[in-house]
C-alpha cells in the first residue's frame, strides 16, 4: 500500500480507503454483518487505514461495525464520517438554503456525539457535512459549532462532501480557511474537478477524498443495456432507461481504448489508476462489500499512476451527467 499526506494534518492516509456505505445494509443488494466485518478487517491486512462512512449508511449501522472492527484491531486507523441535513430538509440541498435549518449547531454537536458513540472512539478524524450549498459559505453557526467540538478534541478536522453536480459550491469555504477537507465524486466520466476544484485544494492544501471512483459501478464493465436491479438498490433509478443506454455506450468507448493501449488492465483497475492519478488525491474510497472486492480494489493503490499522455487522451471521455437526479423514460 501506498501513503500519501491528507492536506495539512501531517497524517500519511493510505491512497486506497474502504468506502462503507454498502455495509451499512442493503441498499446496495444483500449484505450480512459477518460478510461486512471480513472485508473491513481483510482491508486493514492490506494496509488501508482510511475508512469513509456515514450516520446516514443504514442509520448508522455502517458506523457501529467500524466501531466493532475497531475494537478488534490494534493498528491506528483514521475514520472520516457525516452528518446528515436535518430531517425533512431537501438532499442535495439548494443553493441558496439556509445553514441554520439545514445543519443548526446544536443539531451538528447531537449528530457527532451519536456518531462517537456508535464508533466507540472519543474523536472522529474528519467530520463531514454530507451536503452543501454556496449559501453555507457565509453562514457561521455551522462554523462555531465544528470549530467548538474541533477544540474539544471531539473532531480533528472539518470536511465538506459536495453534492454530484456542484463540486465547486465548497471553494468559498476554502478560501476562508473554515474546511479542511472535501469529498467529491471523481472518475474516467465525472472529471470537473480537475479544472477548478483541485488546483485550489492544491493551493491551500486541502484533503481530498474521492468517492464514485466506478461510477456506481458502471466503470467496472460490467453492465448491459439489459442490466436491472431489484427494489431498494440505490442503483435502480439511477441506471434504467436512456440513462442506461447512454452509460452503456460510454463505457463501451472507454473500453475499446483500453483494450488498445492498456489490454492487461482491467476496467475496475483503469477507473481506480485513474482517479488516483491527480496529485490533488488524497485517498480514494471504492466501496467495499466483501473479501473479493477488497483484495480486487486496494490492488491499485501501490503508488503508480497512469502516465501523463495516457491520462490526456482520457479527456475525450469527461461527461458532465445530467441526469443525477432525473426521472428518465423506461
Amino acid at each position: 500500500m501506498h501513503y500519501r499526506t491528507f492536506g495539512t494534518t501531517g497524517w500519511n492516509v493510505s491512497e486506497i480507503g474502504f468506502g462503507a456505505w454498502a455495509i451499512g445494509g442493503d441498499m446496495w443488494g444483500p449484505q450480512s454483518d459477518e460478510e461486512s466485518l471480513k472485508a473491513l478487517h481483510r482491508a486493514l491486512d492490506l494496509g488501508v487505514n482510511f475508512i469513509d462512512t456515514a450516520q446516514g449508511y443504514g442509520k448508522g449501522h455502517s458506523e457501529e461495525l467500524i466501531g466493532k472492527l475497531l475494537k478488534e484491531r490494534r493498528e491506528d486507523v483514521y475514520v472520516a464520517t457525516k452528518v446528515p441535513p436535518t430531517p425533512g430538509s431537501a438532499w442535495p440541498a439548494p443553493e441558496n438554503a439556509d445553514a441554520r435549518k439545514w445543519f443548526p449547531a446544536s443539531y451538528i454537536i447531537e449528530q457527532c456525539h451519536g456518531s462517537l458513540k456508535r464508533l466507540g472512539r472519543d474523536h472522529i478524524d474528519v467530520y463531514q457535512f454530507h451536503t452543501w450549498a454556496t449559501a453555507f459559505n457565509v453562514a457561521d453557526e455551522w462554523f462555531e459549532a465544528m470549530s467548538r467540538l474541533k477544540e474539544q478534541g471531539k473532531i480533528r478536522a472539518i470536511g465538506v462532501s459536495v453534492p454530484d453536480t456542484t463540486p465547486d459550491n465548497v471553494i468559498g469555504s476554502l478560501a476562508l480557511g473554515k474546511v479542511d477537507a472535501v469529498q467529491v465524486i471523481y472518475n474516467i466520466f465525472e472529471q470537473y474537478p480537475r479544472w477548478n476544484l483541485f488546483p485550489v485544494c492544491q493551493k491551500l492544501g486541502t484533503g481530498v477524498i474521492v468517492r464514485v471512483p466506478f461510477d456506481e459501478g458502471s466503470l467496472t464493465g460490467r453492465f448491459t443495456d439489459a442490466t436491472t436491479f431489484p427494489e431498494g438498490d440505490v442503483r435502480r433509478h439511477y441506471f434504467r432507461g436512456r440513462n442506461l443506454k447512454a452509460v452503456v455506450r460510454r463505457v463501451e468507448a472507454v473500453r475499446a481504448y483500453k483494450d488498445r493501449v492498456l489490454p492487461a488492465m482491467s476496467m475496475p483497475e483503469l477507473a481506480l489508476r485513474y482517479a488516483l492519478s491527480h496529485p490533488a488525491v488524497s485517498t480514494v474510497i471504492p466501496g467495499i462489500r466483501n473479501i473479493r472486492q477488497a483484495e480486487a480494489n486496494i490492488a491499485p493503490g501501490d503508488g503508480h499512476p497512469l502516465p501523463d499522455a495516457i491520462l490526456a487522451e482520457m479527456e475525450q471521455f469527461e461527461w458532465r451527467k445530467d441526469f443525477w437526479h432525473v426521472e428518465v423514460d423506461e
